[in-house]
């Protein structure tokens, strides 16, 4: 039996969560760490439910999640089409926004606001979260594709030397970027731009826009009229 909360009970649990989502290389991550920083939020990064996760995913209940426990090899993962790698993305989207609500359950049990970076999707996201509490940010498919491997990440460098150990490594690292741009689609970015949540688009990655945004999530949060009535 699955056992199921009602949408406006979670909502009202999770009332002090806010939510950052949208596609790869648009300063998610950067933006949550920020806030967190500057608010003394709960720093919820980039798989930050990966803990609870571990520990409760099974592979006949959350096969997506337990992927890596059941592949082949690592060349099986960076030779996926792209269509399988979407598909994978999808669902681990969908079968870690339980493990994701079961986390944030947790923490605002503790009190105090959270800041997430999520993957939860944007279905259940209109259920359980307001306007307010939801920032949508994007960066062009371009962008996004190009600048994947340009980062100091550990997990996105680790795939990069798989893609290198490759019998063909050129073929797989072009077979591997199209995966990223059928994961940031324009038919996704449209998805995420028409939401009906507050959206920031990335444009210019030549000068330094950090505190520009920072400032207008906080506004869109709320978070300074709060600070300013203290």
């Amino acid at each position: 039996m699955k056992i199921g909360l009602e949408s406006n009970i979670i909502r009202y649990c999770l009332r002090d969560v806010y939510f950052i989502t949208g596609t790869a290389y648009a300063g998610k991550s950067t933006m949550v760490k920020m806030l967190a920083d500057k608010y003394g939020m709960v720093f919820c990064g980039e798989n930050y439910h990966d803990g609870l996760g571990d520990k409760v995913k099974e592979a006949d209940r959350q096969p997506n999640l337990c992927y890596f426990q059941t592949m082949k090899d690592w060349q099986e993962f960076v030779n996926r089409s792209p269509e399988e790698y979407d598909r994978w993305i999808r669902g681990c989207s969908s079968e870690a926004a339980e493990v994701e609500i079961a986390e944030l359950l947790r923490l605002s049990g503790r009190g105090g606001k959270i800041i997430v970076d999520t993957n939860i999707p944007l279905a259940i996201l209109r259920e359980i979260a307001d306007y307010h509490h939801v920032a949508v940010m994007l960066s062009p498919q371009r962008m996004s594709v190009e600048e994947f491997f340009n980062r100091e990440d550990e997990e996105k460098q680790f795939i990069l030397q798989r893609i290198y150990e490759s019998p063909d490594p050129e073929k797989t690292l072009a077979n591997y970027k199209a995966c990223i741009a059928r994961v940031n689609s324009e038919e996704r970015y449209r998805e995420y731009a028409e939401s009906g949540f507050y959206v920031l688009e990335r444009r210019d990655c030549s000068r330094d826009t950090r505190q520009e945004v920072l400032k207008e999530l906080e506004n869109h949060f709320r978070l300074n009229e709060e600070e300013g009535s203290r």
